[in-house]
């Protein structure tokens, strides 16, 4: 009975699909119809990446399909990561100043009061938007669009399990892994995306938790972590390290962690978690001193699960058709992002290098360059990093300890927000610029930056790097006053010569 009526139903469907509203259906169900022919370059995953090299090829005159397990275009980034996160660090920010600043500006009121849902609603139209227009330059550039999960069953041909239950093979003269990270799970830590949530959970949360513990105080635990923080949860960090975001600078570090300790963030660093407990209404967490020690026990009605991401690379394929990966996952390629298979290529958070959606998008352009022919090129040591709290901390390039290591001689500039114009103004000026420079040819090494708004800042600095500039390059650069960049003027000033305000 099962089997017939299984045939029924693909009968009516043959049928069904020779109309034109149901060819639609049909196609809507995959993506855009694949036209069956082999394309030039097929993209695994639709991340920013992935969707950047598949319209970059698309732009180069490949022809050029992608394939995309989520059925929704932009990956975890704008799915369930920076997107939507800074959705909900915007709304909880304002929140917090309309409760703790605003009457200090003159703007007074009554009934303040959080309406999570609205929240939540507003965080999934800036991530639907954003992921139709991902959609509609697909169809502008021409790009074979493909929703299902792919997986390498030759160096030219790859499977898709698509959305709707069928599958198809795609064919491609070359692929680009491009299948991004996935959250990293912790000994005996099991997410259930309630009381234990990931990332992805804590952008969902029903209710504002009372307690919250973050257990990984990187740049996504101490953003997650802000957001419930503004919005009344008391929050606690617990690292295994002794420092917070271990790659930041460090004498920008100290000030980060008394800024967010300043807002009431509470720090347990050099400590693990040995046990946890979710029999009860909430969760108890079993910690004890990284080096060992006397346990003690941390109760939460939310655990975040904040201690890195991992290269989703397991069971696409690779090792079947010989692709070498590391222990970790990830995926060996050269200078032009070749695996060690021909045709075979892999980008962003699949390849080793800092897991970061700007940093994939510049592998994703570079590496069609490669393939078309061109020269492309991605410069690592200018990649800019920011954490997206309250002030902002941004940087580039290298921090005062590795320039130290690294045996050159060099020399430091410093402006505080205390003494910018601009911050001042707006009643903002926790902070400060650090610019590092080598003393021989004042040219820069690294930028480092806590202000408001500091991830638009560095891109000054970021320029300034990849073209070689020295610190007096920027000082001596016409900046808008008043302006927060000023405090970047001032600090490059300070590095080769004497600030002005200061």
């Amino acid at each position: 009975m099962a089997m017939a009526s299984l045939a029924r139903r693909r009968a009516v469907e043959a049928v069904l699909l020779r109309r034109p509203h149901a060819a639609a259906w049909a196609s809507a169900c995959r993506g855009y119809a694949t036209s069956g022919e082999e394309s030039d370059v097929v993209v695994i995953g639709g991340g920013p990446g992935g969707y950047v090299a598949a319209i970059k090829a698309a732009q180069l005159g490949l022809k050029t399909t992608c394939i995309e397990k989520r059925g929704a275009l932009g990956g975890t980034c704008l799915n369930v990561g920076c997107i939507p996160s800074k959705a909900l660090l915007h709304s909880s920010h304002m929140y917090h100043e309309a409760k703790s600043s605003f009457a200090h500006h003159g703007v007074k009121f009554s009934n303040l009061e959080v309406d999570l849902p609205a929240m939540m609603a507003q965080k999934d139209k800036a991530v639907s938007g954003l992921t139709k227009g991902i959609e509609g330059l697909f169809k502008k550039n021409k790009v074979e669009y493909v929703k299902g999960f792919g997986k390498l069953v030759s160096p030219s041909e790859v499977s898709v399990d698509l959305v709707d239950g069928g599958s198809t093979i795609v064919k491609g003269k070359n692929i680009i892994v491009a299948t991004g990270s996935d959250v990293k799970s912790l000994p005996g830590v099991t997410i259930d995306e309630k009381k234990i949530v990931s990332s992805t959970g804590a952008l969902a949360l029903t209710e504002i938790p009372k307690k919250l513990v973050v257990i990984g105080a990187g740049y996504i635990g101490l953003e997650m972590g802000s957001v419930w923080n503004r919005l009344g949860s008391e929050v606690t960090v617990v690292e295994f390290a002794p420092d917070i975001v271990p790659s930041m600078d460090g004498e920008i570090r100290k000030q980060f962690q008394r800024m967010l300790e300043k807002q009431k963030f509470k720090f347990m660093l050099k400590t693990k978690v040995v046990g946890v407990d979710t029999s009860g209404s909430g969760v108890k967490l079993t910690v004890e001193p990284a080096a060992g020690g006397e346990q003690s026990v941390i109760e939460a009605d939310v655990v975040l699960v904040s201690a890195g991401r991992v290269p989703y690379t397991a069971g696409i394929g690779l090792h079947a058709i010989g692709v070498e990966t590391d222990k970790g996952g990830r995926v060996f390629v050269d200078k032009r992002f070749m695996t060690n298979v021909k045709g075979v290529y892999a980008i962003g958070d699949a390849i080793p290098g800092p897991m970061l959606a700007h940093k994939a998008e510049e592998d994703g352009v570079a590496c069609v360059e490669f393939i078309a022919g061109k020269e492309g090129h991605v410069d690592y040591d200018t990649v800019p990093g920011v954490v997206y709290t309250h002030p902002e901390v941004a940087s580039v390039g290298k921090t005062e300890e590795q320039v130290k290591a690294s045996g050159v001689a060099y020399q430091v500039g410093k402006f505080p927000l205390l003494a910018n114009s601009r911050a001042k103004a707006i009643d903002d000026a926790e902070g400060m610029v650090k610019v590092i420079s080598e003393k021989e040819t004042d040219r820069i090494l690294g930028v480092h930056i806590m202000s408001p708004g500091a991830g638009e800042i560095i891109h000054e600095a970021v320029l300034a790097l990849q073209y070689g500039a020295s610190s007096e390059d920027i000082a001596r650069t016409c900046h808008a006053h008043p302006t927060v960049s000023e405090a970047l003027k001032e600090a490059c000033m300070n590095t080769y010569d004497k600030a002005i305000h200061m």
